[in-house]
Parts: C-alpha cells; sequence; structure tokens
C-alpha cells in the first residue's frame, strides 16, 4: 500500500502505514498471504479470461532468483492509472491454459525444473538416474492431475451454491432467517435479543433502541454485542426501568437494507433472584474470580469537586476521592469522564488519573470548547455511580481593549480535494462593539506557519476554504474583529486531508471498499468513449459567499478517468460561463466563489477524459445568492428561578422556526447597574439553565439570545428581578402528593376495568406527574397480595386494568407520583365485580373539575363516560343541590341536554355550599351519575381576577389574566372550550411575573370560542373571556386601527385663497406630537419649500399649510399632504383638474385684481338692496379704503343722481332709500350713511344703478341691475314684507253694506291680491267691489243677502307662497253685520241731506278801505236750506252797501260794495233745514286807505291770515296762497282718515275710524255735484274790477283744493279693484 501513498505524504505520520487500523492490517495480510501459493520462478504471462483483469499491486514484491523478472503475485485490489485503490476484483477462476496443456501453472513449473534436470542428468549422469527421474515426474504429474480435478470440483460446487442462493448469481439484500423476540423481565435481570441474518455481501448488523445506535462503548458493562456465523446478538445487563423499550435490530449492504423490531419490559420485582436468570459471568483476578451475583459492591463519592470557574490558557483539575466496598485487592473499577454526556479520551488537552481511590481529570490547557457540565462515572459490576458539576470558562483578557473574545468549536466539513468548509461558533463576548466578521487561518500540519484564508471578514459562521494541496493536511483556527480590534485565536481544529472523500474512506476503512460496493473492471479500458452527462446535480449549500454543488458520475462502465467542468449562467439569460477552466474538477461535488450576491444562477456539469467533453447535465433550479439561513428570532418568556445561595435556574422559551440552532447565550445584569455579563460562554441548546457564580442577596435580571450560523439574535426581553437565594430544598420540593380518592369504575368487560380517581388534595408542591394503580383479587372477602396494574405512571386520572379474571372481585389502590417521588397509596376501593357490562345506557362521566368560582356562578368541567352504552352519548344533564340538603333536594340545571363536556351554572345564592353531578345520555335514556363534587361555596374570593382583553399598539389582540395568589411552582394554563392548547400557531402565550397574555397571531373566525386561563398550585384561581363573533369583528376593527393608526383630523385638505390671489393649501390635524413630520407632494412628486411653495407646519395647533403667490396651467393635478408620527399616518388629498382648477385658477386672478384694487377707494360689498321692516327698499353697498377727498357717484340708466359728494367719513356704507313717504324726495347725510329718499317705489325706479367711488388713488365701481327678473324680485320681497304685516281680516258695515278689511302697514301700488268666496276667486261686480284705503285693503258687499254668507280670504301674492287671511261670514257674526247696515244706511240718509256750507269762505278778509268785498260760499242741501247772514251774531238784511244773495239753491253771496272801518267785524252764514243746521264764520278787518297803484291782490301773512293790497312785493307773490285757517265748521269738508298701524289701535279706535271713513265717502259723493255746480259759475269780487277777478278766482278755488284732492283719491280707490282683479 506505500506505492499508494504520494511521496509528500510519506513524513506525515498520520498517513502512514502504522495510521491505518489493526483490522485493515490483518486484512491486507492475508490478501498477500493468500496470493503466495502462485509465486514461481518461471516467465510471467498474462493470463485472459472472459475479458478480466487482475491488476497487480505496485508494492508487492519481485522474486529474486531469476534475473528474468517473475510472475506478478496476484491481488483482489482494483486501482485506477494513479494506482489509486477504488475497490475489489473479484478472482473469476479460468482454466482454459490448464485444460489446452493438462498442467496447472505449477506443474508447469515443475515440468520445466524436471526438464532441465533430465538434460543436465543425460550429460552427467547414468540410465538409472534417468529412469529414477521419470518415475517422480510421473507421480508429480499424477499428483498435479488429481488436484486440478479436485480443484475443478470444487470450483463447480462453489458455484452451484451461490446460483442456489442467490438468483443474481452473487449478491443479495440482507433477509432475517430469525427475527428477535420481545421479552418481559423483571428488574435486574438480564437479557438476551439475537437474530439470524443472511446476505451477500455480509449484512453490517445495528441494534437499536428507541431509534437511537447503541454504543456499547458508552455504556460500558451495559449492552454487549455479538455476530457469529450470521448469528447477532444484543445482550442487555441487569436490565431497570430505562431499558423498557422498543429495540431495533438493522442489516444492510450494499443491496439493500432490512429492520426487525421486538420489545423489552421490565417489571419491577422484590423478591430473590429466580433460577430463570442466566449465568453469571466470572471476571477472573489474582485473588480469585468475583461472581456478577456473589458480591454486591457500594459505591460513594465524596470530597468532590464543585462548581467552578476558570480562564482561557489556564490549568484546572477535577478530582474526587471514590470508596468502593468491599474494598477487593488491586479490584479496579471503570473510571469514565464525561463533557456535556459526551465521553472524553485521554489527549494533549484531557489528562485522566486514577491512583486506586482517587479519580482526577486535568484540562491542560483551557479554552471554552472546555466549557460544560462533566461527569464522573464509576462503574463496578454491581452498577455506577455518577457525580457532575459546571465548569465555566471565561475569555482570557484581551490584547486590544474592546476586542471580541475567541471563537470556539472550530470544526472541518466536507473535506475535498479542493476546497474544506470550516464552521465555528460565535463568542459570547463582543467586546461592546458589533462583531465585523471572522478571519480563517490554516496551517499545514508539520509546519507552523499560519496563512489568512480570507481577505476580508465573512459574517457567516462557515467558510470554504479553497487553494489547498491534495493529499495534504491541515488545521484551522477562527479570530473575531471588531471596529476596536482582533480577538485571540481560536483552538486549533482536528487535521484534515485535502482529498476525495471515498479516497480517505478507503485509507481508513476496516475494509474495502468502504461502501460495501463490489466493483468488476474489465480487463482492457474501453477508450475512446466520451463520458455521459452527470446525474442528480443540486445545489447541496449557498450562502451569499460560495454555492457547493454535487452529482453522481454518468452511467456507463469501462471509461476512463473521468474529470468535469462545471458552468454556470446567470438567469433569464442564454449565456453559460464555465467556471474551472483550467483544472478540472475530479470529485462529484464543487464550491463557487465570487458570485454576485442577490442574482440568480443555474448551473451544470460536463465530464471529460482523454475522449473528449460530454454533454452537460440538466441544469439546476435558479439559485439566488444569498444566505438561506436566517438570524434567529429573539427567545422570550425568561423566568428566573431561585436555586441556591449563588445560582439561578434560567428558563425561556426557545426562538421560533429557528434553522440549524447552535444554542443560547445567557447574559445577568445587577439591577440598576445596566453592566451585562455571560453566564456562559459556550452555546447551550436547552432551554433551561443554571446560573453560578452569583451574589447572594442581589437583584439581578436575565436576557437570553440565540446563535446559528447566521449569526446571533436579539435579546429577549429582560426577565423580571430575582434575588439571589437559596430555594427551599435548592429549589426542588420534598413532599410527595397525598392519596387520590374517589376510585369507581368507569367501564367493565370480560377481562379488564377502567378505573377513574379523583386528583389529591394535596400535590405536594410540585405539579403531578403521574400515578400507578395498583390491584389485587378479593376471595371469599379475602384480600390477595397487590400487583402493579401500570409500570410507566399514566397522567390522566383514568386507566385501564387489564389482565383481569372474569366474574372475580377485586379492589385497587392508586398513588400519585411528582418530582419528589411516589406518595403513600390511597385507601383500598370498594370491592368490584369484574363482569361485562350490558347496559344500553351510557356509564357515568368521571373526573369532575370546577373552575371559576364566583358569587353568583360557576364553571363544571367533566370527561365523557368511558362506557357509551348500545348507541354514542349525544348530551349531559347537570344535577346540583345544596350540600346539606337530602338526597331529594336533587334538581335539574339545564332541561335540554348540552353536547358539551362544560357548563357555566347561573344564578347561584351567595355564599351558600353545592354539590353537582353529571348524567350522560344516548338514544336508549339516560345513564347513571359520576360521583358528587366536593361541596363549593358560592363566594368571589378577595384579589379574583377576570380575564382582560386588549389591543396593543401594534394592532396585537391578546387576552391577559393576573393572578395575586401565585406561588413559585404555578403555571398559567390557557385552554380553548376548557380544552388545553398545544397549538401554538393560533395563540402566543407569554408570561412573566404574575400576568400572563395569549397573544392572537392571526385573528380569524376559527378563533371563536370560550377562552379560559387556570392558574395552578393555587386555590383555584381562573376565569374565562368569550369571543363571540360580533365580539371577534370588534376587535378586528380596533386592532385594524391600532396596528395601522391614522392621524385623527379635524379639517380635510382644503383650498382657499388669500389676498393678493394667493392660494392656501391646508388641513388641521386633531392631535399630532413634537416628532410628526409631513411631506407636500403634487402628481406623485415630492415639493421642496422654496419660491413657489412656502410650507409652515404649526405643531401646536396641528395646522398644515402650503401657500402658492399664484396658480398656472402647470399646477394642475393632485395635490397630497402624507403625514406621520411615530407608527400613525395619514394623508389627504385634494383633486384640482378640470373645471374645478379652472374656476380656483379664475378666482385666483381675480383677487389678485381684486387686491390691486383694493389699494384705493373700493367696495367692500358691492351694491344690493335690503327692504327694511318699514317696507322701505334700501340700495347699499359697503365701502373701504375712503377719505376725504373720495367721491361717490349715483347712477341710474347712465345718468346721475344728485347727491352730496363730500362724504366725510373713511369707510362706511352707500345707501340709496325708495322709501314710502309722504314729503318730496330730500337728500340726508350722515355720519356714516349717504341716503336718498324718494316716495313710493314703482315700476319707474327699475333700472340699472351704479355706484362710482373715485379718487387719486383710482376708481371703483358698482352695479346693480333692477330690470325685469331683478325688478320681479325685488317687488315680491317687498310683497312679502306687506302681507306679513297684515292684520287678522276683519267684518264691519257701512251704509251700502257689509265691508271685509284688513290693514297693512305700508301698501304698494303694484300688490297683487285676491279675494276668495269659499275658496274660489270672486268675480266683481257693481254689487261686490274691492279697493283700497290708505293702508287698508277692503271688500264691499252691498246690499247684502244671505247668499253671501260663507268663508272669504284674501291671498297676497309674493312670488313664492304666498299670504292667505280668512274670515267666516256666517251665522251671528252676519246678523250683526247686517243690522248695523241697516242702521247706517238710514243714518246717511240723513246726513247726505243736511244743510252744509260746501266751502269758499275763508276765515279772515283784510280789505283797504273804499274797496268792494264779494265772497260767495256753495250751499247744499234737501230740500233747499234757509240762509240767514249775521254781524257781531245779529241778523242782516240784503241792502244797497251789504248785498246778500241765494241763488239756485246753491250758491250765497255776500258783497259790500265800498268798505269802510264800520264794516269790521264778525260775520256768519247760517243754513238750515229740516235734517240740521250748519254755520260758516269768517272776519272782516278794514285798514285805511293807500294810493291805488292799480293792482289789487290777497296773500298770508306769516299767521295765514290773507292780506288784500294793490302793490304785493315779488317775493311774496310766489309764495302760494295757503293760509292758516281754522277748520271750525264740523263735518263739512271731506277728510283722510289717518292711518296708523292697526296693531298698534285699540278696537274702539278703529271701530270709530271704520265710522269716519264710512261718512267721509257720503261727503265727497256731495262735494263733488257741489264742484261741478262751482266750476260752471265763475266766482268775482266785484265786477267793476276786472284785475281782481283772477284773485278772487284763485282765492274762491284756493279752499276748494282739499275736496279736489279727496275726490281724486277716490276716483283713484274706485278703478283700483279692476286694475288689482285683472
Amino acid at each position: 500500500m506505500s506505492g499508494s501513498i504520494p511521496f509528500y505524504q510519506k513524513h506525515h505520520l498520520h498517513y502512514d502505514r502504522g495510521y491505518r487500523s489493526k483490522e485493515t492490517e490483518s486484512k491486507l495480510s492475508q490478501y498477500q498471504s493468500s496470493s503466495r501459493y502462485t509465486a514461481g520462478s518461471s516467465t510471467s504471462t498474462t493470463s485472459r479470461s472472459r475479458g478480466l483483469k487482475v491488476s497487480s499491486h505496485s508494492g508487492l514484491e519481485a522474486s529474486r532468483l531469476s534475473p528474468v523478472p517473475k510472475r506478478a503475485k496476484p491481488t483482489y485490489l482494483a486501482v485506477d492509472k494513479d494506482n489509486q485503490i477504488i475497490g475489489y476484483v473479484v478472482p473469476i477462476f479460468r482454466g482454459s491454459q490448464e485444460y489446452a496443456t493438462g498442467l496447472s501453472d505449477t506443474e508447469e513449473a515443475r515440468v520445466r525444473d524436471t526438464a532441465a534436470y533430465m538434460a543436465r542428468r543425460d550429460m552427467f549422469t547414468s540410465g538409472l538416474e534417468m529412469e529414477r527421474s521419470e518415475l517422480i515426474s510421473r507421480r508429480e504429474a499424477m499428483r498435479g492431475s488429481a488436484e486440478r480435478i479436485s480443484l475443478n470440483k470444487r470450483i463447480h460446487e462453489h458455484e452451484e451454491h451461490f446460483k442456489r442462493m442467490n438468483e443474481d448469481s452473487l449478491m443479495h439484500t440482507p433477509e432475517f432467517v430469525i427475527k428477535p423476540r420481545s421479552h418481559t423481565v423483571w428488574e435486574k435481570q438480564c437479557v438476551r435479543l439475537h437474530c439470524t441474518v443472511s446476505g451477500w455481501p455480509d449484512p453490517r448488523v445495528v441494534w437499536y433502541k428507541n431509534n437511537v445506535a447503541i454504543d456499547p462503548l458508552a455504556s460500558p458493562g451495559k449492552y454487549k454485542l455479538e455476530s457469529r456465523y450470521s448469528v447477532h446478538s444484543l445482550e442487555i445487563n441487569r436490565c431497570d426501568f430505562d431499558d423498557t423499550a422498543q429495540y431495533r435490530v438493522s442489516a444492510m449492504n450494499s443491496k439493500g437494507e432490512l429492520s426487525a423490531f421486538a420489545s423489552v419490559v421490565v417489571k419491577r420485582f422484590k423478591g430473590e433472584i429466580d433460577d430463570g436468570l442466566p449465568e453469571p459471568r466470572l471476571d477472573s483476578t489474582e485473588d480469585g474470580p468475583v461472581s456478577e451475583y456473589g458480591i454486591t459492591f457500594k459505591t460513594h463519592i465524596v470530597d468532590k469537586f464543585g462548581v467552578s470557574f476558570g480562564r482561557e490558557g489556564e490549568t484546572m483539575s477535577l478530582g474526587c476521592t471514590v470508596i468502593i466496598y468491599p474494598a477487593l485487592h488491586r479490584y479496579q473499577p471503570e473510571v469514565q469522564w464525561y463533557r456535556d454526556d459526551v465521553l472524553l479520551s485521554a489527549s494533549k488537552w484531557h489528562h485522566m488519573h486514577w491512583s486506586g481511590d482517587r479519580a482526577t481529570l486535568t484540562l491542560t490547557h483551557l479554552n471554552k470548547e472546555d466549557e460544560g457540565l462533566y461527569t464522573l462515572r464509576v462503574t463496578t459490576k454491581s452498577g455506577y455511580e455518577t457525580y457532575s458539576a459546571y465548569v465555566f470558562v471565561r475569555d482570557a483578557d484581551a490584547e486590544i481593549e474592546g476586542a471580541p473574545g475567541a471563537p470556539l468549536d472550530v470544526r472541518c466539513l466536507d473535506a475535498n480535494k479542493d476546497y474544506i468548509i470550516v464552521t465555528w461558533k460565535q463568542p459570547a463576548v463582543d467586546g461592546g462593539n458589533s462583531i465585523l466578521g471572522y478571519f480563517v487561518d490554516r496551517c499545514e500540519v508539520g509546519t507552523n506557519h499560519w496563512i489568512q484564508c480570507n481577505d476580508t471578514p465573512v459574517k457567516f459562521a462557515r467558510f470554504p476554504v479553497t487553494g489547498l494541496v491534495e493529499g495534504r493536511s491541515y488545521t484551522f483556527r477562527v479570530r473575531a474583529v471588531n471596529k476596536s480590534g482582533m480577538s485571540h485565536p481560536s483552538r486549533v481544529s482536528e487535521p484534515v486531508a485535502a482529498m476525495d472523500p471515498a479516497d480517505r474512506a478507503r485509507m481508513r476503512g476496516t475494509s474495502a471498499p468502504w461502501t460495501g460496493q463490489i466493483i468488476v473492471t474489465e480487463e482492457e479500458p474501453a477508450e475512446g468513449v466520451v463520458p455521459g452527462r452527470p446525474l442528480e446535480l443540486q445545489v447541496t449549500e449557498a450562502t451569499k459567499n460560495y454555492v457547493v454543488l454535487s452529482w453522481k458520475p454518468p452511467a456507463g462502465k469501462g471509461l476512463e478517468g473521468v474529470m468535469y467542468y462545471v458552468e454556470k449562467c446567470v438567469s433569464d439569460t442564454d449565456s453559460w460561463q464555465r467556471v474551472n477552466t483550467e483544472i478540472p474538477v475530479k470529485s462529484p461535488r464543487f464550491a463557487l466563489f465570487d458570485l454576485a450576491e442577490g442574482k440568480s444562477y443555474s448551473f451544470r456539469v460536463r465530464c471529460c477524459n482523454s475522449a473528449g467533453v460530454g454533454e452537460p447535465s440538466d441544469p439546476t433550479e435558479a439559485t439566488t445568492v444569498g444566505d438561506k439561513l436566517d438570524i434567529p428570532s429573539a427567545p422570550s418568556k425568561v423566568v428566573p428561578t431561585n436555586n441556591t445561595d449563588t445560582s439561578v435556574v434560567v428558563s425561556w422559551e426557545a426562538s421560533r422556526d429557528a434553522k440549524e440552532l447552535v444554542g443560547y447565550y445567557i447574559e445577568a445584569s445587577m439591577v440598576d447597574s445596566n453592566v451585562w455579563e455571560p453566564c456562559n460562554n459556550k452555546p447551550v441548546k436547552g432551554t433551561r439553565f443554571f446560573c453560578h457564580g452569583l451574589i447572594t442577596g442581589e437583584k439581578y435580571v436575565f436576557r437570553v439570545r440565540a446563535v446559528n450560523a447566521a449569526g446571533l439574535s436579539q435579546f429577549s426581553p429582560d426577565s423580571e428581578p430575582v434575588e439571589v437565594k437559596a430555594a427551599i430544598g435548592g429549589g426542588i420540593p420534598h413532599a410527595s402528593p397525598a392519596p387520590p380518592y374517589g376510585i369507581s369504575v368507569l367501564e367493565c368487560v370480560r377481562d379488564s376495568m377502567v378505573l377513574g380517581w379523583k386528583q389529591p388534595n394535596f400535590i405536594g408542591g410540585a405539579d403531578i406527574t403521574g400515578y400507578f394503580v395498583d390491584y389485587r383479587e378479593v376471595i371469599d372477602g379475602v384480600p390477595g397480595k397487590w400487583h402493579e396494574a401500570n409500570i410507566r405512571a399514566v397522567s390522566e386520572r383514568a386507566y385501564r386494568v387489564s389482565d383481569l379474571k372474569e366474574n372475580k372481585k377485586y379492589q385497587f389502590q392508586v398513588r400519585a407520583a411528582n418530582m419528589a417521588g411516589v406518595g403513600i397509596p390511597s385507601l383500598p376501593s370498594d370491592t368490584f365485580l369484574c363482569e361485562e357490562w350490558t347496559i344500553a345506557v351510557p356509564g357515568p362521566p368521571y373526573d369532575l373539575q370546577i373552575r371559576e368560582v364566583r358569587s353568583d356562578s360557576l364553571v363544571l368541567l367533566w370527561r365523557p363516560p368511558v362506557y357509551q352504552g348500545r348507541d354514542p352519548v349525544n348530551g349531559f344533564y347537570i344535577d346540583i343541590k345544596e350540600a346539606e340538603a337530602p338526597e331529594e333536594a336533587w334538581r335539574g340545571v339545564n332541561t335540554k341536554a348540552t353536547e358539551k363536556t362544560y357548563f357555566k351554572i347561573k344564578n347561584l345564592k351567595e355564599a351558600e355550599t353545592y354539590v353537582f353531578r353529571v348524567r350522560a345520555q344516548n338514544k336508549a335514556g339516560v345513564g347513571k351519575t359520576s360521583d358528587v363534587t366536593e361541596p363549593v361555596p358560592a363566594l368571589t374570593k378577595p384579589g379574583t381576577k377576570e380575564i382582560v382583553v386588549d389591543v396593543d399598539d401594534d394592532g396585537i389582540i391578546s387576552l391577559n389574566f393576573e393572578c395575586s395568589e401565585l406561588t413559585q411552582d404555578s403555571k398559567f394554563v390557557w385552554s380553548k372550550n376548557y380544552e388545553e392548547m398545544t397549538d401554538t400557531s393560533r395563540l402566543t402565550i407569554e408570561t412573566k411575573g404574575n400576568k400572563s397574555k395569549a397573544a392572537f397571531n392571526t385573528p380569524e373566525e376559527e378563533d371563536i370560542g370560550i377562552y379560559s386561563c387556570l392558574v395552578t398550585h393555587t386555590d383555584g384561581a381562573s376565569s374565562s373571556y368569550t369571543l363571540s363573533e360580533e365580539e371577534l369583528k370588534r376587535l378586528l376593527v380596533i386592532s385594524h386601527d391600532h396596528k395601522f393608526p391614522i392621524i385623527p383630523l379635524k379639517s380635510e385638505l382644503a383650498v382657499e385663497l388669500l389676498e393678493k390671489g394667493r392660494v392656501r393649501f391646508w388641513l388641521q390635524a386633531e392631535k399630532i406630537s413634537a416628532n410628526g413630520k409631513v411631506e407636500y407632494v403634487f402628481n406623485d412628486n415630492v415639493l421642496s419649500q422654496g419660491e413657489k411653495y412656502k410650507m409652515n407646519f404649526d405643531k401646536n395647533t396641528g395646522v398644515i399649510e402650503m401657500i402658492m403667490e399664484c396658480l398656472t396651467p402647470a399646477d394642475e393635478g393632485t395635490f397630497t399632504f402624507q403625514m406621520t408620527d411615530g407608527k400613525a399616518t395619514n394623508q389627504s388629498s385634494l383633486v384640482l383638474i378640470g373645471d374645478v382648477f379652472k374656476e380656483l385658477q379664475k378666482e385666483s386672478e381675480f383677487q389678485k385684481k381684486e387686491w390691486q384694487r383694493k389699494q384705493g377707494p373700493h367696495f367692500i360689498e358691492y351694491l344690493g338692496y335690503e327692504v327694511t321692516p318699514e317696507c322701505c327698499v334700501v340700495l347699499k353697498c359697503k365701502v373701504g379704503n375712503m377719505k376725504k377727498d373720495t367721491s361717490a357717484l349715483w347712477y341710474k340708466d347712465g345718468r346721475e343722481i344728485k347727491a352730496d359728494n363730500n362724504l366725510g367719513f373713511t369707510e362706511g356704507v352707500l345707501k340709496l332709500e325708495i322709501a314710502q313717504r309722504d314729503s318730496p324726495a330730500d337728500t340726508a347725510e350722515y355720519a356714516d350713511t349717504l341716503i336718498w329718499r324718494r316716495l313710493k317705489i314703482s315700476k319707474k325706479d327699475s333700472g340699472v344703478y351704479e355706484v362710482v367711488l373715485k379718487d387719486d388713488r383710482g376708481k371703483d365701481t358698482s352695479t346693480l341691475n333692477l330690470t325685469d327678473q331683478g325688478f320681479k324680485d325685488l317687488m315680491n320681497e317687498v310683497f312679502s314684507f306687506i302681507a306679513n304685516s297684515s292684520t287678522p281680516l276683519k267684518i264691519t258695515s257701512t251704509d251700502q253694506g257689509i265691508r271685509l278689511y284688513t290693514f297693512v302697514s305700508y301698501y304698494n301700488d303694484l300688490l297683487q291680491v285676491t279675494w276668495h268666496y269659499k275658496d274660489s276667486a270672486i268675480a266683481f261686480s257693481d254689487r261686490i267691489k274691492s279697493g283700497v284705503v290708505g293702508e287698508q285693503l277692503w271688500l264691499q258687499i252691498s246690499e247684502p243677502t244671505e247668499k253671501d254668507m260663507g268663508k272669504y280670504a284674501i291671498e297676497f301674492s309674493d312670488g313664492k307662497g304666498g299670504l292667505r287671511r280668512t274670515v267666516e261670514l256666517s251665522g251671528q257674526a252676519f246678523d250683526d253685520a247686517f243690522a248695523e247696515f241697516q242702521r247706517l244706511k238710514a243714518a246717511a240718509i240723513a246726513e247726505r241731506n243736511r244743510a252744509r256750507v260746501a266751502g269758499g269762505l275763508p276765515d279772515v278778509v283784510t280789505i283797504q278801505e273804499g274797496k268792494a268785498l264779494n265772497l260767495t260760499c256753495n250751499i247744499s242741501g234737501d230740500p233747499v236750506p234757509e240762509v240767514t247772514w249775521l254781524k257781531n251774531d245779529r241778523e242782516i238784511t240784503s241792502d244797497d252797501h251789504c248785498i246778500l244773495k241765494f241763488e239756485s239753491g246753491k250758491f250765497a253771496s255776500f258783497t259790500i260794495t265800498g268798505v269802510n272801518t264800520s264794516d269790521s267785524g264778525k260775520y256768519s252764514i247760517l243754513v238750515k233745514n229740516k235734517y240740521g243746521t250748519e254755520s260758516a264764520d269768517f272776519t272782516v278787518e278794514v285798514i285805511e286807505g293807500t294810493p291805488d297803484l292799480g293792482i289789487t291782490s290777497y296773500w298770508t301773512d306769516a299767521e295765514g291770515n290773507v292780506v288784500y293790497s294793490p302793490n304785493t312785493p315779488e317775493e311774496k307773490m310766489k309764495t302760494p296762497v295757503t293760509g292758516t285757517k281754522t277748520q271750525k265748521r264740523k263735518d263739512s269738508v271731506a277728510k283722510t282718515l289717518a292711518m296708523d298701524k292697526v296693531e298698534d289701535k285699540k278696537e274702539t279706535q278703529v271701530q270709530k275710524d271704520e265710522e269716519k271713513v264710512a261718512v267721509e265717502e257720503s261727503k265727497s259723493e256731495q262735494n263733488k255735484d257741489a264742484k261741478e255746480e262751482i266750476a260752471d259759475q265763475p266766482v268775482t269780487s266785484d265786477q267793476s274790477e276786472g284785475p281782481e277777478q283772477p284773485v278772487t278766482s284763485d282765492q274762491s278755488e284756493g279752499p276748494e283744493q282739499p275736496a279736489d284732492t279727496a275726490k281724486e283719491t277716490e276716483a283713484q280707490a274706485e278703478t283700483q279693484p279692476e286694475t288689482l282683479s285683472e
């Protein structure tokens, strides 16, 4: 074999011949010795037989006796062209030469020797010698012939034997001829499992216990494995409970694998050793044999080593004193040391010593790999004793402050010719700065030169090292680096050779080939054959630094040595690039580097040999370059528990979905110190760790993080603080549970019974781990011996006891077990008969439990009956009674059976004690009742909490329960529908202190149910919460709001225009913190502060605004404000496109112009109108920025309305009032109001009004169109005011008939009113008329009759809904009105015919002496009245000086021909007829005469007296002659009734006014007739004085003006109804 090792490896100790195992050397020696029979001295020839070639091994010796090369000794090793062993060659025996010559190779050599001898004999000996030689030759030939025949026969028999055994001529899969058998043995007995296996090649047999391979070296003395002549056995020594398991034996060869199973059950046995035990094995010593069962050794380990602390680089010794009794001379036990349950062997790192009574382990150079739990195991023939303690190894002091700790556990994986993958574990200490990565160093074995393998640090704790020399051995180390510096190097790895795995296996294997395959090589290789495609190409490992490929060689035989080219291709392209262009790969594995992280690649492989390059393999799936392994998630639920006064037990919940987890690092920190120290420097794989070296009395908090090759996870949340102090019993309770009770039978069949029992009242301070059941037979009332029913503890409170005898009686007892041990058994149960139940109804429910006890309710749980009856159970009934009540007091809780195994019982009486039982039913009926529960008082215990549902800021819905009665061993047990939840995919449960939280992972409909939480080791602390469909929907809404919080807005994004036409976008957040941020976006583009955009964010008020100077067409689009405040977000958008944008842009431009306009005098409010409560129409506009020289001009239809231009104010209101006034138009000026008043508004007032403001700063104009529709709208508003001011419709009587009337505050001629009779418009006639007098609107019914009775209404039209007033003219109202009409009619006749002085006389006449005076007045009356003139109350008669006339019965004249002073005095006229008398007075004053200028006239003085003078001043002549005469006549002149608002007058006053109106109307008729007569007759003061006639005429007509005015008014009133009715 030395020839197959490269020369450069011969100086490596572990690659020389001595490195091989003894078994390999033995096998090789057998092969060499088996070929010696072929040695000879003759020339070797190449033997060919059926194309098979036996290759010669280059290391075998040649013959030293002949110069001619002897035939090489045959070997059965198959080698390649590099003389590398690749397998065995099966020698196929052929005899072609033997049959041709009749001689074998040995005989042929002998014949040649004999021939030579005979030749010499002929030359030197006599014929006798030749004869003797021939005899010897014949004998040898006969012997050789016999040997040949025997050999051929053996070959034939051998071939026939294998043909019979295997259809495949040689090989077949393993087959169990005899399978192992299951055994049940007593404790401390031995058991043997054996089997017989056939197969070719010989199968390799492995034994397993519970699918774990059995290693006899790991448990010395426990197991013994033997394999002889295809019979394989496993012997288990001194069985105990742990040996109860399923055992599997597996037979495997190159054709396949087969397994067989057997079970071993170990029972407890307390008697003596019986004869069935196997014979004890004897071990010889100098003192004689030591019997396995004859001597019982007792081993005690004293003077123990404790928990130890060391530092890297130090030396540590661990030792214990071992006392073995009895002490036998020179008896040496087996002493073994373990670290973390791994057996240690002596090495340069571990030195072990046994002095006879003390075992010592020395750790020569501590490294963190040495940290762990060390166990000393001392094994004797009677058993073993162990002792364990933990060793902690801290990091050595760093050479550079802040540098990380050294990596640990450097290993080499997947060693190949081209590369070796190095792995390590990350250190726990990073030096205060995160580790940037790791450097890998290599060193060739035999040198001390370390070479760094990677230029940049790698973060992944796995790295493939390339650039190795094939066949050489290397060691590796790793260093960590952070920004502070480099760590110490790790401990070096074990040496590993860079060579193909197949070569390595063949070199160190116990047989060749190591795969178990038999390789048959052809005698000549098939040259010129191009290899086929590689098979099963796959990516076995992929990281961001490298990708590893593996494949299988192509199918086919006889190919030359195949090598491989690897090609890569970027995904979605067809460009394939060869990776190893220079040197082909020899092994079917390859690592690729320098791939772009994040890109996807496909790979393929081609085979090549001297004949060429073959076709590529099928490409792999696209592989993305990157770390496939994620950093694990942080652990959770870190719970520290007191252990000793210097240690704490820390437990935690494992990381979720962690892949390739290496372990966990635990750190501790004193409370308030904020300094964290590692508790372990080597990752631990469990979820529980004892942290030692703590200070007694101090409080610590702990945290944990997970680690895998990708890195270290985040730290878990800090634990609750815990004070370091010793727990009672070191944290382990001492008490075992009390006995269970209430044993009952739940089901019974022929040979088994199912028992149920109740949990002990006292469980010993720790959870019950299980129960053990014993039974005994009772014969004639005498109980027998107890037997164990179950060997392994059962966790349920029900168990089926089997192997009973039918119709026998039994008693049972149950024991509970916890951490402290097995408790005492319960009292024996009642005696039960083992007979099969045949009843149709179900058996009793069992295991009744009471939860959630409150003052008015509780929850009862139970298990369904084991015995179902004839049909399945379909419901349960619950019974209740008071604890002290008699049996007759049982009553049902539910009238309808419940299908569930829990029930909430409500309406309990507070403080009352109750008991409960349950019955099951099926189709056959209701079955037996369960056992009665213990009495339970209905009381809510102080401090009882309920489950609270909560939704946190992340939107996670959780159920929270708090318990104040928590003990050290208490646990929170969550259930759904009162079944404990084991599936953590729906809920994540976290317990911290005395609070537990169950958070829903993804709440869905399947989570609907009743959730309850029970706290163990308390007095029944529990609560429940019902999650209904409606509640789930509500919580999901809240969760969404919390998970995706929205910043609340007081107002959405809006736009408004500012002065100068600037555009302001703004919104207001209801609440936002100082950390809030805003992004301003326009059409998905973020805007920034600048000249165009001005942003402002007031975080106090939440107002966010953006101001633009103007809008351009480019600003059309969507504006968005995006707000963020922590997790909360919101946004508001405003779309400004199309007409909306155009309107806003137009308005902006308008506002800009407006701002410019407002720089001078301007209108704040443009011209409009307002109708006042007085029914005045006011045109007004509000102006601003005025000054003294600012002018305001009013225009109507382009013509200026004269007004005062000097306003005298800086800002105010301009008004033009169209008022209902009786005075002429005038202009008034106020402090801030300019008013132009007009009379009643009419159609003449329609038009376009305009106001112009101007001064030196500019001009502004405002226009109001009051034409057409504008004027109609204005009048409708006026009409609405008039209608609303109308009084209720009233009824009155006149001398002509009945009048209906209403008063309005103001009247307008354009007002449209409609009168209705019985809801129909009235058609006016001479008998029924309507009209208006002042502010009175009336309907006159002349000469009414009963047909006129009914409902009347007046309707005002205002362009909208209008207003209607109604009155009922019927019944007593009609009768009263009709009677009053009759009365007034008679009075009117008398008044109309009464004697009257119609007018024409002044109050005072002043006349010059000598002038003529002529006065005339109208007289009316029927009959014609008598006329009498008086002077100073004395009657006068007509004479020449004073002429008195009464002509035509209508005109009375008074003439004085020449006035003298005696004519002065008071004059009166008295008219009288049968209807009445009336008088009129006037005074005549005569003054001295003056020269006659030819002009005579009348004028009035300041008091209104008429003055006569021939030369009246011109300015006085312009003054109208009105006079100041006082009316003394009664009812002589028609008067106009002054109307005030009717609602302010009393009813009596209204009645008087109505009477006056009626009288005036009658007078108007009379005056009309008198006026007509006067117009026909001229009036003169004196016929002789012509010039005075006009004046006299004016004077006589002046007093009649009011009558004419009244006449005109009445005429208008008469014609108005026709206009209105139209």
